[in-house]
């Protein structure tokens, strides 16, 4: 297999490649085409160019189902992405149908390779069709050409692929590649991750961020690519050609310079990454304990930060998955020996590990053995496993087997109770080869329901306690007391990430939305705030995990707005554009409302599709209502009832009723807030007013008015 394409590359201008490549691997194809002004002054880059491209390429006379060759796999960073001066600007977003949601999903990683890829001159790269035999797509930037070839002979595992590939490609200049990769579970599984890769010049090795959600690197897999390489060996402060330098050299400044002289003061990023949240969200009964049932337990600080700084790397200066950026967040482990599975025994290197999997694969299944999760953590990533999908769903595999749901003649022999550490190590490496329970559990939350449910499994039992929203894993938060969050969640347009809203603690712990409508205005801005970061190829952790020392006197502390403002000088001193902190507001606004429109192009996107399980929104068990006893008895007072006189199981009763019944009010609140109908479908006068009312929109809105 073969085949090359050269191609003239251009200068960026102003944030802007200004064009897109894509790539038809059943034909071994390979096109650009022009961006224009509708894309940048509507979809603006990174999920909403991803999202555009999606759009005009699918075919409208089929519903496109994930392994079906029509289906995209999208990649853009943004106008912003690749500058050297900014903090957080290397970030790239994936789009694709999920094999867990048959929707649009979008993921935003870190690493270099969205910034390379425009650089090397494209905004965004699309591959449809599926390759005859696995294959490596190769981008060089520097000499001007594509080109496909067979990967025969080479690693299938992310740590040892990105290493040689970066090495064949980059010769003496490694720093000039990054690789994108999957790993040997990801054609097993329905939530193969991809990992981004950048070269660190302190260790001499690669290292990689993984674009986690919604089963990306399953679809790269199932398309036979290996492997996506891009060389840049030149990139520099001018590399965006910013319409005014000057200014954004301000705005960079200001910044970078906060970001070093509070981050040791907050939550020193720099120096523990977002370990620091695990205590936080023990103490506030909000990390999730045996599937979500708990929000703390004793044994948790076995997993603080204080206990991950001892086998951080010390190298917290180059500790950033972007160049220049300040925050240097993304912390490793060197040097770490596996104790089981074919890399046992090898010392390899670990990217973080980060809240998310601390919270996933650890307290959430019960573990609270550190080197456990750190190589849980190894072997997810390069296997091309996602962390918070595997946690949830050993999770939830876990509760169904202590609760006599499943027995070990469907886990094959494995005892799943909390805690089994060998039995998390066990299942990866069934994983990586596609057999055993670890097939089934690779299935994720929503088909393992319907696949037990057929062994004699309690359908509503499970249905509860089950942690997805749209065919996605929650996410590692407990959201019981906050119904902010509860709708963050299962309000979200890919199922139940943390992404778009993070509400719980102006909820639950400030009790600062006391009303439907400040909750609804909530879940309308900060949503959209947050889905600017993926239209430009940012991170956001730069906007609100440092923040100014003067910020909690400011009129709405939790939106920070003197960064949101400074965001606005950034994106007008880059593109030319000048905008307001309310004008980026409206540019999500756009690209939230179409990416919902999409869902139900996808045949969803109603309202039925954003309820919760019950366990997101109040206790389902009896043990778990008696833990928080007198949480649960003191509302039901407050909502006039005599508690004394009542059982668990009639207390518990009455309390879902009125959890539920304020879930749907929350959810009408946040509807109309953000201007669709009762069933949760953008009107046409909104679309009107965004300027996307399409003939297709249009037309398709009109069946749900």
């Amino acid at each position: 297999m073969y085949h090359k394409h050269i191609y003239n590359k251009k200068a960026v201008e102003k944030g802007y490649a200004g064009r897109t490549l894509h790539i038809d691997l059943s034909k071994l194809k390979v096109e650009e085409k022009q961006v224009t002004e509708e894309m940048k002054t509507k979809f603006i880059g990174g999920r909403g160019f991803c999202l555009y491209l999606m759009w005009h390429a699918l075919p409208w006379n089929k519903k496109v189902k994930w392994d079906m060759p029509e289906n995209c796999l999208c990649i853009a960073s943004g106008p912003l992405g690749g500058t050297t001066i900014y903090p957080g600007s290397g970030k790239s977003i994936v789009t694709t149908i999920s094999p867990l949601t048959d929707s649009v999903v979008d993921s935003n990683v870190g690493g270099y390779f969205g910034p390379y890829l425009k650089f090397s001159g494209f905004d965004a790269l699309c591959i449809q069709g599926k390759a005859e035999k696995d294959c490596i797509i190769f981008i060089n930037g520097d000499e001007g050409y594509v080109e496909i070839t067979d990967a025969a002979g080479l690693p299938e595992d992310t740590h040892l692929l990105a290493e040689e590939l970066t090495a064949k490609y980059g010769g003496n200049n490694k720093r000039s590649i990054s690789v994108v990769s999957s790993g040997s579970a990801a054609k097993h599984i329905l939530y193969g991750c991809l990992n981004f890769s950048w070269y660190d010049t302190v260790l001499n090795k690669v290292r990689v961020k993984q674009a986690g959600r919604g089963g990306t690197g399953t679809v790269l897999r199932n398309k036979k690519v290996l492997a996506i390489v891009v060389k840049c060996s030149n990139v520099t402060v001018q590399s965006n050609n910013p319409a005014d330098m000057k200014s954004l050299m301000e705005a960079g400044k200001y910044h970078s310079s906060e970001i070093r002289e509070l981050d040791p003061k907050q939550n020193q990023m720099r120096e523990i990454g977002t370990t620091h949240l695990v205590s936080i969200m023990n103490d506030f009964d909000l990390l999730p304990v045996h599937n979500f049932q708990y929000g703390s337990h004793p044994d948790a600080r076995n997993l603080y930060a204080d206990e991950f700084r001892k086998y951080f790397g010390k190298n917290k200066n180059n500790d950033s998955c972007w160049i220049g950026c300040a925050l240097s967040c993304s912390h490793h482990v060197n040097n770490f020996v596996p104790k089981t599975g074919k890399y046992a025994g090898k010392p390899v290197l670990v990217d973080g590990p980060e809240y998310e999997t601390i919270a996933g694969i650890g307290s959430n299944c019960g573990i609270f053995d550190i080197e456990a999760v750190i190589e849980g953590n190894f072997y997810c990533d390069t296997y091309g496993v996602d962390t918070i999908s595997f946690g949830t769903s050993l999770a939830f595999a876990m509760e169904c087997y202590e609760r006599g749901l499943i027995n070990k003649e469907i886990t094959g022999g494995l005892e799943l109770k909390f805690g089994n550490k060998e039995a998390m190590l066990a299942l990866l490496h069934q994983m990586s080869k596609g057999e055993g329970f670890g097939k089934i559990l690779g299935m994720g939350v929503r088909k393992m329901k319907e696949h037990f449910a057929k062994s004699g499994a309690d359908r509503k039992l499970m249905q509860d306690i089950g942690m997805e929203v749209k065919g996605l894993e929650y996410s590692e938060y407990v959201t019981k007391e906050s119904l902010a969050q509860q709708g963050g969640y299962a309000l979200a347009l890919k199922g139940p990430q943390h992404d778009e809203a993070w509400l719980i603690f102006l909820d639950m712990v400030k009790k600062l939305m006391p009303t439907f409508e400040q909750k609804a205005e909530a879940l309308y801005w900060f949503p959209m705030w947050r889905t600017w970061f993926g239209l430009n190829g940012l991170c956001k952790l730069p906007w609100n995990d440092v923040v100014p020392e003067d910020n909690a006197r400011t009129k709405e502390p939790a939106k920070v707005m003197k960064h949101v403002e400074s965001y606005a000088k950034y994106f007008s001193s880059v593109t030319g554009r000048k905008v307001s902190a309310s004008d980026l507001i409206k540019m999500s606004e756009v690209v939230y409302n179409f990416q919902r429109i999409f869902n139900l192009r996808m045949g969803f996107g109603t309202r039925e599709h954003d309820m919760p399980p019950y366990r997101s929104v109040g206790p389902v068990t009896k043990e778990e209502y008696e833990s928080r006893k007198e949480r649960y008895d003191g509302q039901l007072r407050e909502l006039g009832f005599n508690v004394e006189k009542m059982s668990t199981e009639e207390k518990m009763k009455e309390l879902r009723k009125y959890r539920e019944s304020q879930y749907e009010k929350l959810c009408d609140a946040v509807y109309a807030r953000r201007g669709w109908t009762k069933n949760g479908v953008p009107t046409i006068e909104k679309v009107k007013e965004l300027g996307i009312d399409y003939p297709e929109v249009v037309e398709l809105l009109k069946k749900h008015q």
